[in-house]
């Protein structure tokens, strides 16, 4: 099975792309009025820049889990979202896979092997081997990133608050890591200023 993820996520990517073009551009003069109009408000109040630094780009170092196969095979998508410090924390390309890797257009096109869990690309998609019993604990395990009620990564919570976590925009209240990786589940993690969370994310046919 070949499964095209930029399709996905190339739309996400234009549209914040052009959100955050439009927040810019109303700094300045020439920028049309009418341009906002073609931009849904929920995905405005939403967009944020991806951080500057380590921190925001933490790398894949963790284990592979669930035994490590020499074809991908039929996966199923999960998105996840991390926002720190008001910006955009990327979930590291190569998640659960070994080298070497084979690179296209800055996403994985092949590799030695995959685990149960993979990242292709830095766009939050998890590639999921159906059946696989997962959460959010064996997605940052597999990272090598803590994850708790008061840490996302490289981040910390302040005192008195916490990591926020939203399953179809939702709040959930449970322990972080406890949130299954169910098949087209949106997943946003929160630490710092509240960013309004994506309720749905658009996958390819067949993921």
């Amino acid at each position: 099975m070949r499964v095209s993820a930029p399709v996905a996520t190339g739309r996400r990517l234009a549209v914040a792309a052009l959100a955050a073009g439009v927040l810019l551009a109303g700094c300045g003069d020439a920028a049309p009025a009418r341009t906002t109009a073609t931009i849904p408000e929920s995905l405005l109040r939403g967009a944020r820049t991806i951080g500057r630094g380590e921190r925001f780009h933490p790398p894949a170092r963790g284990p592979i889990l669930g035994g490590c196969r020499r074809r991908l095979g039929p996966r199923v998508g999960v998105h996840v979202e991390l926002f720190a410090a008001n910006h955009v924390v990327l979930i590291a390309s190569g998640i659960g896979v070994r080298g070497p890797l084979s690179h296209s257009g800055g996403r994985i096109v092949g590799a030695r092997c995959y685990g149960a869990l993979v990242t292709l690309d830095p766009t939050g998609v998890l590639f999921l081997r159906p059946g696989a019993r997962l959460t959010l604990a064996a997605l940052f395990r597999s990272w090598g990133e803590p994850l708790s009620s008061t840490r996302l990564a490289s981040f910390s919570a302040s005192p008195g608050d916490q990591v926020r976590v939203f399953v179809g925009g939702r709040p959930f209240s449970g322990p972080p890591g406890s949130v299954t990786l169910a098949r087209h589940a949106e997943i946003v993690l929160e630490v710092g200023p509240h960013v309004p969370p994506h309720t749905t994310y658009t996958f390819p046919p067949g993921l």
